[in-house]
């Protein structure tokens, strides 16, 4: 086990780099959330997304023009989820996952001829004085723009909801659309606005996926990205910030894998420590809430217990069979969903708005 080779600075490279198509994805479906809409076609969008800011870039030769059009073909992917949902009042959850299924064909279809083909690339930008401090300023502070803009795109979302009366009002039709229908708001209009933003912005992080990330176009390439970002924002309770910190959470696991494997380590031997260190952590924040007055989640002090048990246990067998192997390749490709599905369990889920999935009539 060489942990020689183990780079923080590189790991936070490509904590940044995996995080962004997830984040960037994940804040327009919170947006979409909050206006009361469930569109479980993030998947769809994202690759449709990817393919067609692929096509854009190569044919052009300029990335930029590569994002827009992924932004807009996540976007008129998303009105004809509009159009079923908030018009002919089709359900919200069937027609997403038919909007998926649609994207991975349709993507698979018009990214046939340009398979093998690279894609131009995107700059990286200097941000001076920040670029030249020691070992993460380069890293950190001289990634691509896009980076930076799913940065300013959460902070964006945070304002608007929270300062302003256009975000005053997505929340309203997402809490209760009767009431606000009543009160004379537009609902149709002002969940299609959101939906649209979501779909734009799943292009742009399938987009990120084709011409930064890989950059190639490959056929279903998202591979299952979009699913993480609906996970992503019930474990945000719909919080901006939180969506951010749980995007960074897997975007650091996936850098992790890349590390354990550059590095020879053994997954066996590391994860007994990762078990019992969440654990521990999440004993103590629970011990903290209840040292400050506040109430103790039983369920999350269970899990906290758990973690802890599983990882004394795997640390014992570590011990008695040295020898023993488990496949490394299939838990480093699937330890980033499982450590998001983990954090799912471990954290207390906030209340969804009052009407998510629900269908509008304005008769009703």
């Amino acid at each position: 086990m060489d942990l020689g080779t183990f780079s923080p600075v590189l790991l936070i490279a490509s904590l940044m780099v995996a995080a962004t198509p997830i984040l960037l994805a994940s804040i327009g479906e919170l947006v979409a959330e909050r206006a009361g809409v469930l569109n479980l076609g993030v998947e769809g969008m994202m690759i449709t997304g990817a393919v067609c800011g692929f096509i854009l870039a190569v044919e052009i030769g300029n990335p930029w023009v590569g994002f827009l059009g992924a932004a807009l073909g996540g976007a008129l992917l998303s009105l004809l989820f509009a159009l079923l949902t908030q018009i002919l009042l089709s359900n919200q959850v069937a027609t997403g996952l038919a909007l998926t299924l649609f994207g991975l064909g349709l993507s698979a279809l018009l990214g046939q001829g340009y398979i093998g083909v690279r894609a131009p690339s995107l700059p990286r930008v200097d941000l001076g004085p920040l670029s030249d401090l020691p070992y993460v300023g380069r890293i950190v502070f001289g990634q691509d723009l896009m980076v930076y803009i799913s940065l300013a795109l959460v902070a964006a979302v945070w304002a608007v909801l929270k300062y302003t009366r256009a975000g005053l009002i997505l929340r309203a039709v997402g809490e209760n659309h009767a009431a606000a229908h009543a009160l004379g708001y537009n609902v149709v209009a002002v969940r299609t606005a959101a939906i649209a933003f979501g779909g734009a912005c799943a292009g742009l992080g399938g987009g990120y996926l084709s011409l930064v990330r890989v950059p190639q176009w490959t056929e279903g390439m998202t591979a299952g990205a979009g699913w993480i970002a609906l996970a992503i924002v019930v474990f945000a309770s719909w919080r901006p910030w939180r969506l951010l910190l749980g995007a960074y959470l897997f975007g650091g696991i996936t850098g992790l894998q890349l590390n354990i494997q550059a590095g020879g380590l053994s997954l066996l031997n590391i994860l007994p420590a990762i078990l019992i260190s969440v654990g521990i952590v999440t004993l103590l924040v629970q011990l903290f809430r209840h040292l400050r007055g506040g109430p103790v989640a039983r369920r999350t002090m269970i899990t906290g217990q758990l973690l802890v048990a599983a990882g004394i246990v795997l640390a014992g067998l570590n011990r008695l069979f040295p020898d023993m192997r488990i496949d490394q390749a299939f838990w480093l490709s699937a330890s980033p969903y499982l450590v998001t599905i983990l954090v799912l369990v471990v954290m207390s889920a906030g209340r969804a708005p009052g009407s998510l999935g629900k269908t509008f009539h304005a008769s009703t």
